[in-house]
């Protein structure tokens, strides 16, 4: 029904969404002199802010066509190497006789946004890597006949990639996947297996989430799953795909990132406004590109968003000692063969400093010179992987550790 409300309500604002998107048009049109004028301007910028709030935002491309190679441009070739019922592995492939780089899998994340939200992590990871990353698929697009996803699957899909890819491959975790990547390495260590990860590297993500409590974690762990299951869970209406299967929509985790920051979000379209009218173009399209990218959401299958809440924020499994996924206890203290690197910032309010960095106690078997810290003053959770520090702090953090790692 929750499903079935929200579209309802979206298919009553096409009116409105019309004559904006009309207005917006005429009064941006080179030939209409009142464009030329402030309230030309301002009544432009008014109707941009009405087709953009009542929009549903497609989900985006990476649009990632070339990088830079000891400042040579070298074109990029997205395609899609294998896939399962819930994720395409994509790769940024490079031209035949390329220099061999250190292959690394992108674990995106499964939490409401697209993995076009690492577009700025991967095209820095480019000149020095051969990317391949996690394309999860909107829930409401997998039919019922695909099966069922849960937080078991996710394990399994991230040790079939790391098989697929083979040895010599780095591994890269930000933010929810932190936890079930620590989880697949761990078994597959447990395993002995001949293909592990060369090295893993955890961003901002919830390893011990009691080190130091958020905001989304208190929400997590003081409400019983019950609540979540009958607050948040939904069916996908037979008009679409995964018709009948059980939802966390993305609309809900949006409003709950949005109700977060609202103020700022509220402050940020007020500086849009302000930009249109001004005919800032540069800052108006900075703006745009950001916003495009965060209000394009997915869903997430119900039985993996249970199951994390419950393994990860209530139960505190990993740091605790006492998961089990599907008959096989997850022990990061297996992990012997693969290097560990985690990351925190200092201003993150997802995964605060101190839940990351946990996994170096619990990968207790690992010497010292397999191991590294980085710590990034200045930023929040999503500088970590995206802006200015990302790519001139952290990134090159990433890439001398494994390289450090990327032996024969």
């Amino acid at each position: 029904m929750l499903y079935h409300l929200y579209d309802m309500q979206h298919a009553a604002m096409r009116p409105m969404r019309f004559w904006a998107e009309a207005a917006q048009h005429t009064f941006q049109n080179p030939l209409m002199p009142l464009s030329y004028t402030k309230l030309g301007r301002a009544v432009a910028a008014s109707a941009e802010l009405v087709e953009r709030t009542t929009r549903r935002f497609a989900k985006p491309a990476f649009g990632l066509g070339e990088t830079k190679i000891d400042g040579q441009t070298v074109a990029i070739t997205e395609r899609v190497v294998t896939t399962t019922p819930f994720c395409h592995l994509l790769n940024f492939a490079k031209p035949e006789g390329t220099p061999r780089q250190p292959r690394v899998l992108l674990v995106a994340p499964m939490s409401g946004h697209h993995a076009t939200l690492l577009r700025g992590t991967v095209e820095a990871l480019l000149p020095d890597h051969d990317v391949f990353i996690t394309d999860w698929i909107d829930a409401r697009l997998v039919p019922l006949a695909k099966g069922s996803f849960d937080l078991d699957d996710y394990i399994e899909t991230v040790q079939e990639l790391v098989r697929f890819l083979g040895e010599r491959t780095h591994i890269i975790a930000v933010c929810q996947p932190a936890v079930p990547v620590m989880a697949a390495v761990s078994l597959m260590a447990a395993g002995d297996e001949a293909v592990q990860p060369r090295s893993m590297t955890l961003m901002g993500g919830p390893i011990d989430p009691m080190a130091n409590p958020t905001t989304p974690v208190k929400l997590a762990v003081d409400r019983p799953l019950k609540w979540f299951e009958r607050s948040v869970i939904t069916t996908v209406p037979v008009y679409y795909p995964g018709a009948f299967r059980r939802v966390y929509p993305g609309f809900i985790q949006l409003s709950g990132f949005m109700s977060m920051n609202l103020d700022r979000h509220i402050g940020e379209h007020v500086g849009l406004f302000r930009h249109l009218v001004r005919g800032d173009g540069d800052s108006a399209e900075q703006h745009r590109r950001f916003y495009d990218e965060y209000l394009s959401v997915m869903d997430l299958s119900a039985d993996f968003y249970l199951q994390t809440i419950e393994t990860v924020f209530q139960k505190h499994a990993l740091p605790n000692g006492t998961w089990v996924s599907r008959g096989r206890k997850i022990a990061p203290s297996a992990i012997t063969k693969t290097a560990l690197m985690t990351v925190e910032g200092e201003l993150d309010d997802i995964s605060a400093p101190g839940q990351t960095i946990a996994a170096q106690r619990l990968c207790s078997a690992l010497p010292d010179n397999m191991r590294k810290t980085h710590f990034q003053k200045g930023v929040g959770h999503y500088g970590i992987f995206n802006g200015r520090r990302w790519r001139e702090s952290i990134l090159p953090e990433i890439r001398s550790f494994i390289q450090a790692h990327d032996g024969e």
